[in-house]
């Protein structure tokens, strides 16, 4: 039961926001005017879509970026931008002062594995260029009362090829990742996005244009941007830029395999 009701809380704040999804091909002064609209669409994806019993359709609503064969001074690259990250996110490790300093927790009173707060003024910067030292997102797990800080969430606009991806952090060293081909469901009938045999959402078994109008919903290409976590503390690459981890530290993941998903490939 208490599964049951997480799931519809979620679903719900999902689907229920007005202007939810929101194009990221517009222009400056569209984006900052809907970076928060689009930052709440983000950490939503974060909290909600991946809590289900069953991972079906999963691969169909997740694209991967291609890991590539690594380059001369790629690993050095990405080995700066965690030594420029840590010294700026050694503070956030009491979140009072994360707080203080403009980011909001995403859901708090839902219970999570990972918990994002998340900083919507950096979210819009982050269309513009990339600050290590200033992430989208913070995250965190919780303990008690108490929040232990174990990595930042940097995200990219959805137009960015993936050459862009890779001058922000070499893709032979992690890989983004953006949740596509969501049929929205119709008002009224947010509640056939939950459930292991869901029609609607990102856990849903329509994963088409055609096959959306047909059921009355609205169809989303690309629903969010590009998206990569970082575990700064980590003591290897490997487990800095963990793709697997960044995947199962979604609620409801934690058990599931996600090898078969379309574009992914393991490092180790």
């Amino acid at each position: 039961m208490k599964r049951w009701i997480v799931m519809m809380v979620l679903t719900l704040v999902a689907f229920g926001l007005t202007g939810l999804l929101l194009s990221q091909e517009h222009n400056h002064d569209q984006q900052t005017s809907g970076g928060q609209s689009e930052l709440n669409a983000t950490t939503e994806a974060m909290g909600h879509g991946h809590i289900h019993e069953d991972h079906e359709h999963m691969a169909a609503h997740m694209h991967m970026s291609e890991l590539r064969k690594a380059q001369l001074g790629d690993a050095a690259k990405a080995q700066e931008v965690v030594e420029q990250a840590r010294p700026a996110l050694e503070k956030y490790r009491d979140y009072k002062v994360a707080l203080e300093e403009g980011f909001r927790i995403f859901l708090p009173n839902v219970p999570q594995k990972m918990y994002h707060f998340t900083n919507y003024q950096y979210a819009i910067g982050e269309a513009f260029r990339f600050d290590p030292t200033r992430p989208t997102s913070l995250l965190y797990e919780k303990h008690g009362d108490d929040y232990k800080l174990i990595g930042a969430m940097y995200t990219a606009p959805v137009r960015f090829s993936e050459q862009q991806l890779n001058e922000r952090i070499p893709l032979s060293m992690t890989q983004w990742h953006q949740h596509v081909n969501m049929c929205k469901p119709p008002q009224g009938r947010e509640i056939e996005a939950l459930g292991k045999n869901a029609k609607f959402g990102l856990n849903g078994s329509i994963t088409t244009q055609e096959a959306c109008d047909a059921a009355g919903g609205t169809f989303m290409p690309h629903v969010f941007g590009w998206m990569v976590h970082m575990y700064p503390w980590e003591k290897t690459p490997d487990e800095i830029w963990s793709v697997e981890r960044q995947l199962k530290d979604k609620p409801g993941s934690e058990h599931h395999d996600h090898g078969d998903m379309a574009g992914m490939e393991h490092k180790h």
